[in-house]
């Protein structure tokens, strides 16, 4: 009788394989999940100015005037995990002045920095008291660390 014995389980050279396609597909894997995180937290931030954005709109169409931080009534303090404060500011003077609302995230919330951390949204008018708000990483004269692009919210990326 002549039985032959089957191969049972698996060899070493294969099991090595499987755990270097794993190995690289993490390493692809994480930093990519690691920055969508990130993302997520900003996101939060951007809701956070949502109010801001509507209360100074509104005024601006009811007034065509902006509001001073005491009549916008921002909450310029939510002290989330995520979103430590909020500023209200306007750049230039006079007629010509435009509104910036700036989300100051909580330190360690940005992988590697020390933080504090910001990100601006932009007022621009236009034609019938109306607003156009332009997401941005916060510029210079901004009170904190501009936040990189890669961690913006998808329609401040653009």
């Amino acid at each position: 009788m002549n039985i032959q014995k089957k191969q049972q389980g698996f060899t070493l050279i294969e099991l090595m394989i499987v755990i270097a396609i794993v190995g690289i597909l993490a390493a692809i894997a994480l930093p990519a999940y690691q920055d969508y995180t990130v993302r997520a937290k900003m996101s939060e931030a951007l809701a956070r100015m949502a109010e801001g954005k509507t209360t100074v709109a509104e005024y601006y169409a009811a007034n065509g005037t902006f509001p001073t931080l005491a009549a916008a009534g921002i909450n310029t303090f939510p002290n989330t995990d995520i979103v430590s404060s909020l500023k209200y500011t306007l750049v230039g003077s006079g007629a010509t002045a435009l509104p910036v609302l700036e989300a100051i995230v909580q330190a360690n919330t940005i992988p590697g920095s020390a933080g504090p951390d910001s990100f601006v949204l932009s007022g621009t008018t236009s034609a019938g008291n109306t607003i156009r708000w332009k997401c941005k990483s916060a510029g210079s004269g901004q009170s904190a660390t501009p936040i990189e692009v890669k961690y913006l919210p998808a329609n401040c990326r653009g």
